[in-house]
């Protein structure tokens, strides 16, 4: 009686443990199945007739239980991670700047290049045509981490 009530915990283990952590993997349907039959056959050789019919209802209905009761959202949600990450990985440009900031474009944009503003070299891209380098940039927005300028009007 101790090895089929065995094989039967053995049985639902590799159930759950397919459905939540090896979904579609079929190892674990393989081995709950393998343990499930050892139990069926064990139960109609060694108890009998009976006892076989009997183990295979409880069975058919633990598995039904531990299926419907892993499948459930709300029982794993005490398993998961509620920490959220917040944090960025590197500083956009957006962070840093503003629009109407002022700086010097240390290469040609074309339409690509580099600017210097606030004592910081950033990735630009020209909102005109082309802008020389050397000349002064005014900062007109952001795209991702490249920040939109376009030539200062001499005032």
């Amino acid at each position: 009686m101790g090895m089929v009530i065995f094989l039967i915990v053995l049985g639902l283990f590799f159930l759950v443990a397919e459905l939540v952590f090896l979904p579609g993997a079929a190892l674990g349907v393989i081995l709950s199945l393998a343990s499930y039959a050892a139990a069926i056959y064990f139960a109609f050789v060694r108890l009998g007739m009976v006892s076989g019919f009997i183990v295979v209802g409880v069975i058919i209905l633990l598995s039904l239980i531990a299926t419907v009761i892993s499948l459930r959202a709300k029982t794993w949600q005490r398993f998961a991670l509620k920490d959220k990450v917040e944090g960025q990985s590197m500083e956009t440009p957006a962070d840093t700047l503003h629009v109407g900031d002022c700086g010097v474009a240390t290469s040609r944009l074309s339409p690509m290049g580099k600017v210097t503003i606030k004592g910081k070299e950033y990735e630009a891209k020209s909102a005109e045509a082309y802008i020389d380098q050397r000349s002064e940039v005014e900062v007109t927005g952001f795209e991702n981490f490249t920040v939109i300028v376009k030539m200062r009007k001499a005032e």
